[in-house]
């Protein structure tokens, strides 16, 4: 008894274990309803494209001394009249058609002994009923995707109406052959709409970037860590929103962020990023070498010039005379990886930076006059365009000492403001002109947001936004991925 209850104990506390050490998401997006009724209406375009498209076959046959012939059967208008597209929780989506009609055009052939005619038969399909459950996961490369369709279709009626020269006398047949084309739909109706959800629907859903390329330094990782969360009010998506060096893609920051919480179902669609999404891309840039600077000759401030030269002077003299005219530079180097704090009253970044006074002497290597750390803060805002998300840096806070001695650390304070405003004037904007492009958000092609809403909490943001479908569900299908690249 005693064994038993230890494995009971040990299997409680690994299954806990595991669970305490799911991982969490770096970003997350949630359709609400609201966003789900803007769909419903591609969805309802989409779905009568594709019902419109169903071929029906030819009938031939023969009852007593008639012998007919059914050619050039087309669908010539649906009747959706009333659909409804909504989640259904723990499973995906539901899309369900009651009571509607579908209008179809015939073209016959009619022997009955020696008279023979020809004509046109237009039949109503009516109280079509459709209940079609879609199953959303998360496939084997972190992909949403529709797993398994249940669908149930039903039309409870159809009538024709025959023209031509023999039109009345051959109404009595009009049962006979809509009973059969009645079947014929009945069968026809689920296997287009499993075609387009699995097939067409799912190809769009491979649009939407998985783990791509961000430029040439970095990538990005938009894998989903778990199956989609769906109620009865909204569809939740956690990925991992990561950065990575493409350099050495297994070198990666580990996210031991706050969860990011989406609570409001007001808008359409909302989009949480946590700290660890920003810092993981700049420690991915950072693994990558980008953030450096070298300020040297017309990149240098006339004022910020002169300045250094009266500043390290006497080091100039004590080194070699001849080096007084000689170029000086500056050399910046971030010597850890930049890190985001988001709060309730915004958002800033750390970075800290090793900068060092070279004097370039003439065909010779250059040498150091100094070397001190840089602390710099800024301030960051985030906004949306589109599926993009862009950032915008102002500088708040400067500081440098010396690394070498608390007497030099004072001796720099007249650089202060000359390195402040460099700053100010040439990396900043340097850094938004780079930023300002934004990164793409996993929406799929053709689908973007607007009227966006961006409230900082602490430990993430999140941006309430509506959706704008700059193409329709069949353009977005057929229209195949977007090719510009994607940059931070």
């Amino acid at each position: 008894m005693t064994p038993c209850l230890l494995s009971i104990l040990f299997l409680h506390f690994f299954v806990c274990s595991v669970m305490s050490v799911t991982e969490p998401a770096g970003c997350k997006i949630r359709f609400t309803d609201k966003g789900l009724d803007m769909l419903k209406y591609e969805t309802l375009k989409f779905v009568e494209e594709e019902l419109s498209n169903i071929s029906m076959p030819e009938m031939k046959g023969q009852d007593g001394h008639f012998q007919y012939n059914i050619t050039d059967v087309k669908i010539t208008q649906l009747n959706l009249t009333h659909t409804s597209l909504q989640f259904m929780p723990e499973v995906g989506l539901l899309f369900d058609v009651q009571n509607s009609s579908i209008l179809l055009n015939f073209h016959r052939q009619i022997l009955y002994w020696f008279f023979y005619d020809t004509g046109n038969i237009n039949a109503a399909a009516e109280g079509m009923n459709i209940n079609t459950v879609l199953n959303l996961i998360k496939d084997d490369e972190g992909r949403l995707k529709i797993n398994n369709i249940t669908c149930d279709a039903k039309i409870n009626k159809m009538k024709a109406k025959f023209s031509g020269t023999l039109g009345r006398v051959y109404d009595f047949l009009a049962t006979f052959l809509t009973s059969g084309m009645r079947f014929i739909l009945n069968k026809r109706l689920c296997p287009a709409l499993n075609h387009a959800a699995l097939v067409h629907v799912n190809s769009m859903l491979e649009t939407i970037p998985v783990r791509t390329e961000v430029d040439h330094y970095i990538g990005i990782d938009y894998s989903l860590i778990d199956d989609p969360v769906v109620t009865s009010r909204s569809l939740d998506m956690h990925f991992r929103g990561m950065f990575f060096d493409l350099s050495n893609q297994n070198d990666t920051l580990k996210n031991s962020a706050i969860d990011p919480v989406i609570r409001e179902y007001s808008r359409m669609v909302y989009l949480a990023l946590s700290e660890f999404f920003f810092d993981s891309g700049m420690f991915a840039y950072y693994k990558a070498g980008i953030f450096q600077m070298h300020v040297v000759n017309e990149k240098m401030p006339k004022d910020l010039e002169m300045l250094l030269r009266t500043t390290y002077f006497g080091a100039i003299i004590m080194l070699n005379p001849a080096l007084v005219d000689a170029p000086l530079s500056l050399q910046l180097a971030v010597n850890s990886p930049p890190k985001t704090t988001i709060k309730t009253s915004g958002a800033t970044v750390v970075m800290t930076a090793i900068v060092q006074v070279m004097v370039l002497p003439p065909g010779q290597p250059p040498v150091q006059l100094s070397s001190m750390t840089m602390e710099t803060t800024f301030n960051a805002k985030f906004s949306m365009k589109a599926k993009r998300l862009a950032v915008h840096a102002d500088l708040r806070r400067f500081k440098i000492f010396s690394n070498q001695s608390a007497l030099e650390s004072l001796a720099l304070i007249p650089l202060q403001a000359p390195l402040k405003t460099m700053l100010q004037m040439s990396v900043v904007p340097l850094i938004n002109n780079w930023t300002k492009r934004g990164v793409r958000i996993p929406l799929a092609d053709g689908m973007d947001l607007i009227e966006e809403v961006v409230e900082y909490h602490n430990g993430f943001i999140v941006i309430g936004a509506n959706l704008h479908f700059s193409k329709g569900l069949r353009e977005m299908i057929t229209g195949g991925p977007e090719t510009e690249a994607d940059s931070i």
